[in-house]
């Protein structure tokens, strides 16, 4: 099931401008194989900082959260500078009643974080090749997620291509969840830490998101059908339609 609209404007949101302006979204042969580094005069740590995401944001319902996620930022503090990567492509995993989420049968070592608060990394090896990597939300007797499917590479392409260990265009650096995982230098040392502070965190910058794409869920067993896939129509960097 394949469903698409416009993505409702958020309030209060900072009048920030976008770092990459797409305009018209191009198809991925047209795009060039490299990007511009941003961050020296337009992605600031200063702006990303003042403008991260707080616990209210992750606390709510989770198909909520994977839509506002979408055109969001994911920021990553490293030894040497700033990874930025826009959001284009999530998936909503809604806990107990959910037979494709960790957390349907019960608490283990691996899903623990997903029992705790909102806002908590939760990241995980998948079929013991790749990690995942997931933000909870929700209230505390809700263990539910959002997995980040693909982000948009706007700040620290050279560090992305080091941590993807080859010569990849700039649109695929982060698709697909172990790439992405790879790109932002996301470790199982950052399961179950903090989404609202420390190195890895979200921000906004003030990006709306247009036309929004919904589908079933993609990789999975069960819940296939379920319409909790979201990602940005006609975006370049997205895994898949």
């Amino acid at each position: 099931m394949v469903s698409s609209e416009k993505a409702a404007k958020p309030e209060n949101v900072a009048d920030l401008k976008r770092p990459i302006e797409t305009g018209q979204l191009l198809k991925p042969e047209q795009l060039p194989e490299q990007l511009p580094e941003q961050l020296p005069e337009q992605l600031p740590e200063q702006l990303m900082e003042a403008n991260r995401l707080d616990y209210d944001f992750f606390a709510k319902d989770t198909m909520l959260v994977a839509r506002e996620l979408l055109g969001k930022l994911l920021c990553r503090q490293s030894a040497t500078g700033l990874l930025v990567g826009r959001i284009v492509e999530t998936e909503a995993y809604l806990g107990k009643d959910d037979p494709a989420c960790h957390s349907a049968k019960k608490r283990t070592r691996r899903n623990d974080a997903m029992f705790g608060t909102a806002g908590r990394h939760y990241v995980y090896v998948s079929y013991g090749i790749h990690l995942c990597y997931n933000v909870t939300t929700d209230r505390e007797d809700i263990p539910a997620a959002v997995l980040l499917r693909a982000l948009e590479p706007l700040a620290g392409l050279d560090e992305m291509q080091e941590h993807r260990g080859q010569d990849v265009s700039w649109h695929k650096l982060a698709a697909g969840p172990g790439n992405l995982c790879r790109a932002m230098g996301i470790t199982m040392a950052d399961n179950n830490t903090s989404a609202i502070e420390g190195t890895l965190y979200f921000a906004d910058d003030g990006f709306q998101p247009g036309e929004v794409i919904t589908t079933g869920r993609v990789g999975i067993s069960q819940g296939q059908d379920m319409p909790l896939r979201f990602y940005l129509a006609g975006h370049p960097c997205i895994s898949r339609k």
